[in-house]
């Protein structure tokens, strides 16, 4: 019997920051399974296949008793779940990062009716990147146009071989663009890494700096830059006669951009390295057309500090405990805040803080009423005390998505949810509505 099949085409893919456009998804239409994908890399594929039902995808809501989780109604999960945050001093809401950006405003609507901490997962990757952003502004562009006409591209701290498996071949090496017509014999790559990556090994140029000693490179190219004469042979564990060949091949392109990675803002001297590493962009405009884009890991991340900031003001680390927001990366930070043991509640959505997170810091996190909004078993799930089971953003419900060049998408809908899931969205307006009930709004 030859199986009826349903496509879907330009498909965003809800993966990662490059949030490809251009999957084609083959639907089986009489079980509702994805059973091909094409265009997409082998993590994004397996993300579709994991959309189908599996020993580890949630169908209904759980509540743990007596240390095991049992299957209930939504009422009354959501019943529990807003005790929990309602009766909490001090709650949590984090994650935010994998899912479309209207279930993301409901969360900010959320944490302010409770007056808790929000945070996404920006906090601990490309927050010092905001920060930065903050003080000194930036030279930025969308993934078009650096794939159109970038000739000299700088890969500092990111590995995108397999952080972001589609970059190279849709935006920024072996793509041809309009201006770069010979593909990667147009382009000039260069990577800057403690360690010699896969992206290093099909570079053109490989600098190996020093582990957290990016700092002291970029101001050493800055120096050279100007005219400086450096008094020491080398910089970072970089020869000065290397730095100086670099000056030049920076100065001497047509049109560079600088993707950086966590390796700069996880590194010793965090935001410090994204801001002199703007400065060396902005300097470098003296000379030819320079830009610079960070290199965001999850796919809605950069929309989950669009919506915060437009809500609040703020894009991460934000505490609504006087009835207003407030925000102070490092006090309001989900890790700083688990470390020093200040919150009593946590809701943590489309996040795994688990299993990436310090372990003093997910102790303290698994000692207090935990709520999950996930579609699958993972580390924070099992110990949570309330598991919403999630629909997939980008799969099972439509949103919209930011990449990582800032570029709204529209995330496509490819087949229904399995089982009693709902959309993070719906989630947590019925979760709202619970809140406002407990507390007589």
């Amino acid at each position: 019997m030859v199986e009826k099949i349903r496509t879907v085409k330009d498909v965003s893919c809800p993966f990662c920051g490059t949030l490809c456009d251009d999957l084609e998804i083959d639907v089986n239409i009489k079980t509702d399974l994805v059973v091909e994908v094409r265009n997409g890399c082998q993590i994004g594929t397996k993300k579709f296949f994991s959309s189908n039902p599996s020993d580890h995808r949630y169908m209904k809501p759980l509540i743990k008793e007596n240390g095991e989780h049992k299957e209930v109604s939504w009422d009354e999960a959501l019943d529990k779940a807003a005790d929990i945050l309602v009766n909490a001093q001090r709650p949590l809401l984090y994650g935010f990062s994998s899912t479309e950006c209207e279930a993301q405003s409901k969360g900010v609507e959320l944490a302010e009716i409770l007056n808790a901490l929000l945070d996404n997962t920006a906090s601990v990757c490309h927050g010092p990147s905001l920060l930065a952003i903050q003080d000194v502004g930036a030279s930025l562009a969308t993934l078009g146009e650096i794939k159109n006409r970038a000739d000299t591209i700088i890969f500092w701290g990111s590995n995108p071989v397999h952080a972001h498996p589609r970059h190279l071949s849709r935006y920024s090496d072996f793509i041809r663009g309009y201006f770069r017509t010979d593909g990667r014999n147009d382009r000039n790559i260069i990577v800057v890494d403690p360690r010699n990556t896969h992206t290093a090994q099909i570079a053109d140029k490989y600098i190996k700096v020093n582990p957290s000693e990016d700092y002291e490179l970029i101001q050493a190219i800055r120096a050279v830059l100007r005219g400086s004469e450096l008094d020491v042979k080398e910089v970072s564990g970089v020869s000065i006669g290397d730095i100086k060949e670099l000056v030049e091949e920076l100065k001497s392109c047509n049109f560079g951009v600088v993707f950086f990675g966590m390796g700069l803002t996880q590194s010793l001297a965090h935001h410090r390295n994204v801001d002199t590493a703007i400065r060396l962009v902005t300097e470098l405009n003296d000379y030819t057309k320079f830009l610079l884009i960070p290199m965001r890991g999850h796919y809605n991340v950069a929309g989950a500090n669009q919506v915060f900031t437009w809500n609040t003001g703020y894009a991460y680390s934000i505490d609504f405990s006087r009835g207003y927001p407030r925000y102070n990366p490092g006090e309001f930070s989900s890790v700083d805040l688990l470390m020093r043991d200040e919150i009593d509640a946590a809701l943590i959505v489309a996040s795994d803080p688990g299993s990436n997170f310090p372990a003093a810091s997910v102790k303290n996190l698994f000692k207090h009423p935990l709520i999950s909004i996930e579609p699958h078993k993972t580390p924070t799930s099992a110990f949570a005390d309330v598991i919403l089971p999630a629909a997939i953003a980008g799969i099972e419900c439509e949103g919209t998505a930011y990449r990582m060049d800032g570029v709204p998408l529209r995330l496509r809908k490819v087949k229904d949810a399995p089982g009693e899931t709902l959309s993070d969205k719906e989630i947590l307006e019925r979760l709202i509505e619970k809140v406002k009930e407990k507390i007589g709004e």
